[in-house]
């Protein structure tokens, strides 16, 4: 099956199989009068039509109308397999309610967990499928999914296996992540991390349900030397550790993430300055959540601009979860990094494209339009790439193709699980 996609106004794209950093993240390849063709789900030539090799024989020919491509977006930092949503502990923030009174009032992660656990795999399962549904609406292509709201060993592993699950009809791409050191479990927190790293992890390595391993490393939560154990022991069963790291409080989380060669430093909107030399001179991504920051309703975003003169990799992530993102756009994450953080345009798409697929290791498959790569790319309703930002508050996707084949982006509806909200 051959493709030919033509009438784009542009096809706007990093080029590469790997990370890029500095100032060569702003460099991303503007193709005008140009035409996609994709065969076997896979890009077979991007450029001029009148340049195209004749041996490429069309099956189907598709007007764009004057849409721009672009990667489809790669979103390396969610939680979407829970139960429950916390909409009226928000509602309490906005009303004066601190995160510790609604925590204490057994709200948080608390009634996450609680109804994570109370969820069958199937609901989970259903759920995943939504928020892909939603994800794909907005061009993600590609997500990492994280469990770390069970916090033991059958309520991971029922995460994971929903994550799996979910995967064989998801229209996103599913990459997923073990964070059973998310919090201490309410009935456990002497010998949470001795559970984890002898139990919890040799069960997700067993029956292959993770790609990753990750800890938050937090003031109040695991520290950096509990972080480390849990890391190192999941590198032991092959699993590539990445960090939550100085999300609240600086705690030299993203210099330990360097150390252990994680792919990534997450959040970071408390970082050290030594940290950012750490990431600046390792192949561990900053991968940085403003949507977090705005969500919270801080003015604390994390320091995108020195991260990236000074030479870090950086990726862009929605942080989807029902308590501090409730976010499935990757379009909003990109506005709120040019717009709060300074990042460019081409910087920002950049970060949710291609530096993200490196993140996930998958950068010689995705994050790009360049021949020989998967065919996951978007359509926007827009003359120009820049409209991403530009033309701000809206959905500018027509359309989304993952491996070649266009995404049905019809709605999906929440599952029973989440039909009803969790209180705390």
């Amino acid at each position: 099956m051959t493709l030919l996609i033509r009438n784009l106004a542009q096809i706007a794209t990093p080029q590469g199989r790997t990370a890029l950093r500095g100032r060569a993240m702003r460099a991303v390849m503007v193709h005008t009068s140009s035409v996609i063709v994709v065969h076997d789900g896979r890009f077979a030539y991007v450029g001029r039509e009148s340049d195209m090799p004749a041996e490429l024989a069309i099956d189907e020919d598709l007007d764009a109308r004057g849409a721009t491509a672009v990667p489809g977006f790669i979103d390396t930092h969610t939680h979407i397999p829970f139960a429950g949503l916390r909409e009226s502990e928000f509602n309490r923030r906005l009303q004066g309610e601190s995160y510790e009174q609604i925590a204490a009032s057994g709200g948080g992660i608390a009634s996450t967990v609680h109804a994570t656990r109370e969820a069958t795999q199937e609901q989970l399962t259903a759920n995943v499928l939504a928020r892909t549904a939603m994800m794909a609406r907005y061009g993600t292509t590609t997500a990492e999914a994280k469990s770390g709201y069970g916090l033991d060993r059958e309520h991971e592993l029922k995460q994971l296996r929903a994550i799996r699950a979910a995967n064989a009809t998801s229209p996103v791409r599913l990459v997923p992540t073990c964070l059973a050191a998310h919090d201490f479990p309410p009935e456990n927190r002497e010998t949470y991390v001795e559970r984890i790293v002898e139990e919890i992890l040799p069960a997700v390595a067993a029956e292959k349900l993770a790609v990753f391993n990750d800890a938050f490393v937090e003031r109040g939560v695991f520290t950096r030397e509990q972080g480390e154990t849990v890391l190192r022991a999941g590198k032991k069963h092959g699993l590539i550790p990445r960090l939550h790291a100085d999300e609240l409080s600086d705690t030299n989380g993203a210099s330990l993430a360097a150390e252990v060669g994680a792919a990534s430093a997450d959040h970071l909107m408390q970082i050290s300055d030594s940290s950012i030399a750490a990431l600046a001179a390792s192949d561990t991504v900053a991968n940085l959540l403003p949507a977090t920051s705005f969500f919270l309703m801080s003015t604390k975003y994390a320091p995108a601009r020195e991260l990236i003169d000074r030479g870090a990799i950086v990726s862009l992530s929605t942080d989807c979860n029902p308590g501090t993102s409730m976010t499935e756009s990757m379009q909003i994450v990109m506005q709120l990094a040019t717009l709060q953080m300074k990042m460019t345009v081409e910087e920002s798409l950049t970060a949710a494209t291609l530096n993200g697929a490196y993140s996930l290791r998958m950068a010689e498959e995705i994050g790009s339009i360049e021949v020989g790569k998967r065919a996951d790319f978007v359509l926007l309703d827009a003359p120009s790439y820049l409209h991403l930002v530009y033309h701000f508050g809206v959905n500018l996707v027509s359309a989304v193709y993952r491996d070649g084949q266009r995404v049905n982006l019809e709605r999906r509806a929440l599952s029973p699980s989440d039909e009803k909200p969790t209180t705390g």
